[in-house]
């Protein structure tokens, strides 16, 4: 019954987003790559509702398991060189952060705007579980990127910085 209930209210949600004449946009979803964007894993459907911005995901090709899900500063994909090296999505620049809060503490406390709920994917590497991020708009989102991590989220900075969430595996950006 525990686990109803939040699937209910995000059913529930999502019924009532285009009846509440709300703000969506789609994002498609890239696999990153060290010589650039890679090729489209599906995509993210964001949607205001009364209750924050709801995040549909229809993407394919992740490990299963939960991933890491962020609103990255920049609007690009891109890689960009760290210690020599190009890594993949990169260019993203960090969390989104626009109150220089400067702390990763998860979508429901004060710290990054750009801190999401854990994005999970099903044994066949498909993610279609929806999310709700509550102190965002679709109007943040537009301008940035989405993120994806290869691995899971703490939402704290230890004992990993970031959540230790690891490689950006996967990216969109939202125009």
């Amino acid at each position: 019954m525990r686990q109803l209930l939040p699937t209910t209210l995000v059913a529930l949600l999502l019924a009532m987003a285009p009846s509440l004449g709300a703000e969506e946009i789609e994002v498609t979803i890239h696999a990153t790559a060290a010589d650039g964007t890679g090729s489209a894993i599906g995509t993210v459907l964001a949607s205001d509702t009364p209750y924050g911005t709801l995040l549909t995901p229809a993407l394919r090709g992740l490990s299963p398991g939960l991933h890491g899900f962020h609103v990255h500063t920049h609007p690009t994909c891109a890689p960009a060189p760290e210690g020599g090296q190009p890594v993949p999505g990169l260019a993203a620049g960090g969390h989104y952060d626009p109150e220089g809060r400067g702390r990763h503490l998860g979508p429901y406390a004060a710290g990054h705007l750009g801190d999401l709920p854990p994005l999970y994917a099903a044994a066949d590497g498909t993610a279609s579980l929806p999310v709700l991020a509550p102190r965002l708009a679709v109007s943040d989102l537009r301008g940035r990127s989405l993120m994806i991590h290869a691995g899971g989220d703490n939402y704290a900075d230890e004992p990993q910085k970031l959540g230790g969430g690891g490689a950006r595996v996967a990216c969109g950006v939202a125009e």
